[in-house]
């Protein structure tokens, strides 16, 4: 079983305390040095940008969870809003079976009460005629009455019958007895 040794990253300050042991014949001091500060300016530069890439990932993800809470709550409330327009759409539907129901019980209704009222003024039709035929007969009967006796005899014995002379009579005078 290998472990593992933690490998801690390098920092400016240790490039720049490194010393390093001296050879004959080694590497010139002011070459290293200056190499060794390039290196110091290079991975604090490298720092610096890992720390702004680090500040802008943390920006980045902090709005990515605020959208993705948006999206969250907005996909919620087209959920609540469809099963809103869902049950309108229900209700709207029963109020609509109610009317209708109702319309067709009030036209039965209206229906029955025009055919029954028909049938009474069918009736009453019916009584009138009735009512009618007979005023003409007895309205006959009467008119022939009148004509029968216009034309019987009596009228023309009455044409015949004479009246007394009034001024003769007038002239002569009252008897006594």
């Amino acid at each position: 079983m290998e472990t593992e040794v933690a490998v801690v990253p390098l920092t400016p300050l240790d490039i720049h305390n490194k010393e390093f042991s001296r050879g004959f014949r080694g590497y010139d001091e002011d070459e290293v040095n200056e190499f060794l500060d390039q290196i110091i300016k290079d991975y604090e530069m490298l720092i610096r940008e890992k720390k702004q890439l680090e500040e802008k990932v943390a920006e980045l993800t902090e709005k990515l969870n605020y959208f993705s809470n948006i999206e969250e709550t907005l996909n919620k409330s087209i959920l609540v809003a469809q099963e809103a327009a869902e049950e309108v759409k229900r209700n709207a539907q029963k109020e609509a079976k109610l009317i209708i129901k109702e319309a067709e019980k009030n036209a039965e209704r209206i229906i029955g009460d025009a055919l029954a009222k028909s049938r009474k003024i069918a009736l009453e039709i019916e009584e009138l005629k009735r009512q009618s035929k007979v005023f003409r007969a007895r309205f006959r009967m009467l008119v022939e009455a009148q004509l029968d006796m216009i034309n019987s005899r009596d009228w023309d014995e009455l044409m015949e019958y004479e009246t007394p002379d009034l001024e003769e009579e007038a002239k002569e005078p009252l008897s006594q007895p």
